[in-house]
């Protein structure tokens, strides 16, 4: 049931994502500065495509990471992984729920570098200073998303030595 929320959760992100990068895509300008110096001036320019096609590169290559366990495990490809946790163990339905929540987490992380991105190139309508807590908010998700996985197998550790 876990595997479920985290599936929407995926699923929905990955949504979210291609509408913030197609939306600011269309209304950054031909040029676009990734960074801000000290003094509040845009710098590191690339071209418009380049940084487009290189997030859409960038979040094709990190899905392809994040789902390939989860799709393996689901799909029985991966022998030893089905072994550890077999259809029924409920410690299978929290490790997919995880994969698929943390690659939702990744999602979501490269939609705020995105939108980041677009409020650096258009400050008089969107200040990045105002968006401080969603740049701290994220890896901390990530570092509460990796103590998660560290419990889970924790969990599934003590069952395998339990026998269960």
């Amino acid at each position: 049931m876990y595997n479920r929320f985290g599936k929407v959760f995926y699923y929905t992100s990955i949504l979210f994502f291609v509408f913030f990068l197609l939306y600011f895509y269309s209304s950054l300008a031909e040029t676009v500065g990734l960074g801000i110096d000290e003094n509040g001036l845009v710098t590191r320019l690339v071209d418009k495509g380049t940084f487009f096609y290189g997030m859409a590169a960038a979040f094709l290559g990190l899905n392809a990471v994040t789902i390939f366990t989860p799709k393996s495990l689901e799909t029985k490809s991966n022998k030893k992984l089905h072994r550890i946790f077999p259809i029924g163990d409920p410690y299978r339905d929290y490790i997919l729920a995880w994969f698929y929540s943390f690659g939702g987490i990744i999602n979501l992380s490269l939609s705020l570098l995105v939108f980041f991105v677009h409020s650096i190139n258009n400050q008089e309508v969107i200040a990045s200073s105002q968006f401080n807590f969603f740049f701290y908010l994220m890896p901390a998700l990530l570092a509460l998303w990796a103590v998660g996985l560290i419990a889970l197998l924790m969990g599934k550790f003590k069952q395998v030595q339990k026998g269960v």
